[in-house]
């Protein structure tokens, strides 16, 4: 099959890439020439495990190519593929469309013969039928089918996902359409990947209720979390005493400073909207979205406790910005709510993260960056573990607290044990989810 991808994102590149592997000959079309140099000289501008090296493989072998030349990769191509963003608009929180329906009336103008034009992007209800309508408008002869095929993509294991997924979704309600899928997802459906096939609204809403589902169990744990820390619990705990239900299962029960990404916050914040448009709340998901933003500030208030509530001259060093490990994607981190609220209560923040840096620059301009843990460390009055890096879980805890000024820390990710790090010389540790007298930080008097 010859495949276009629109967009050169996240999902985009990655789709591409894979899709190539898969045999197909595919061009990703992207209209920052810049990105498109850098792609073409085999540099990938995203951190993403084994990317890189399976772009370059399939390069070389010719079946994936870059251009800015829309209308000339369109040329007799099977199915063009619709992975630009759909960030939250401001002020409302509905998906900002703006960019996919300007691709969609390119390609209506681009296309020389039948095509399926396929929707990677994340999309409200009845975008797929706004995008057939836009280009029907626009050429009113075009022979096209539109289809839904959402992603379902983490960050940091993005081709593991894409070769071995839990499912295929694809919405689409032509049997010409239908089988232009069947031939593009045949390497994945030959080894038996469940594809659920299905009508446009409902493979829109199968993305949105997923995330927002994730999104909901990781936010409940947070809350459960809370709960422990007052009554005298153990989140960790409770956390595998919940998962060894098979109803419930075990992923996305790790307490922490709340979700972020690309996905879970614009996916929620939209559904939400998606509901109240269509005089159907979703007030689950509405609560969700009010509990995430208290569970950071509550991480806030977490490190002020650690540090006699008084930031003023004290040095922290954050381990991690990235909203996940794996990753160098900084949308919605929580580090971005944290880090600010510790400088502006008077803190000197030093930050160590093994991918942040190149987009971290500019979200957290007053930090300085160090290049190890034990360099952030040095003279610290605390540290504080955000995001759970490999290269943060077997740190030498005594070379640490030896360190710096004042050896606590803030374990946001319960990475260590309350044992281990009072143990190598710490005089306080907070874990999330964990009462203070179990977790090595005396109550308050």
């Amino acid at each position: 099959m010859k495949i276009v991808v629109v967009g050169t994102g996240y999902v985009g590149l990655v789709s591409g890439v894979c899709f190539s592997d898969f045999g197909h000959e595919v061009i990703c079309v992207d209209m920052n020439a810049d990105k498109i140099a850098t792609l073409r000289q085999g540099e990938v501008p995203i951190f993403e495990p084994n990317l890189d090296s399976l772009m370059r493989t399939n390069m070389e072998a010719g079946r994936l190519s870059f251009s800015t030349d829309l209308k000339a990769a369109l040329q007799e191509v099977d199915a063009v593929f619709i992975a630009v963003g759909t960030p939250a608009r401001r002020g409302d929180g509905h998906a900002d469309l703006q960019f996919v329906f300007a691709a969609a009336e390119e390609i209506a103008r681009a296309l020389t013969g039948y095509a399926v034009v396929v929707t990677k992007s994340t999309v409200p209800v009845g975008t797929n039928r706004q995008i057939a309508d836009i280009m029907a408008r626009a050429v009113p002869e075009l022979d096209f089918d539109v289809c839904s095929n959402p992603e379902f993509l983490r960050e940091g294991a993005a081709i593991e996902d894409f070769m071995r997924p839990d499912r295929v979704v694809i919405g689409v309600e032509s049997e010409r359409a239908a089988e232009v899928m069947d031939a593009i997802y045949q390497p994945l459906s030959l080894r038996d990947y469940p594809v659920v096939k299905t009508d446009l609204e409902t493979a829109e809403l199968i993305k949105y209720a997923a995330n927002a589902f994730l999104a909901t169990k990781i936010t409940f744990i947070n809350e459960m979390a809370m709960l422990c820390e007052k009554v005298g619990g153990d989140i960790q705990q409770v956390a595998k005493g919940m998962g060894l239900d098979g109803r419930i299962g075990d992923k996305f029960l790790h307490a922490g400073p709340g979700y972020g990404g690309s996905c879970f916050p614009k996916d929620t914040l939209a559904l939400a909207r998606i509901g109240q448009d269509h005089s159907s709340p979703m007030r689950i998901v509405e609560t969700v979205i009010d509990v995430n933003d208290r569970v950071k500030a509550r991480m806030i208030d977490k490190i002020l406790e650690l540090c006699d509530d008084d930031l003023k001259g004290k040095r922290i060093a954050i381990f991690g910005v990235t909203f996940k490990p794996n990753t160098d994607d900084m949308r919605e981190a929580p580090s971005l709510t944290i880090v600010p609220a510790l400088i502006g209560r008077g803190a000197e923040v030093r930050v160590v993260d093994p991918q942040g840096q190149a987009e971290g620059e500019a979200l957290l301009p007053r930090v300085e960056w160090m290049e190890n843990p034990y360099e952030a460390a040095e003279g610290a009055d605390a540290i504080v573990v955000l995001t759970e890096w490999n290269e943060f879980r077997g740190l030498n805890l005594r070379r640490l607290s030896k360190a710096m000024r004042s050896a606590r820390m803030a374990d946001l990710r319960n990475v260590y044990s309350r044992r281990d790090v009072l143990k190598a010389g710490f005089e306080r540790y907070a874990p999330v989810g964990i009462a203070r007298d179990k977790s090595g930080v005396a109550p308050k008097p």
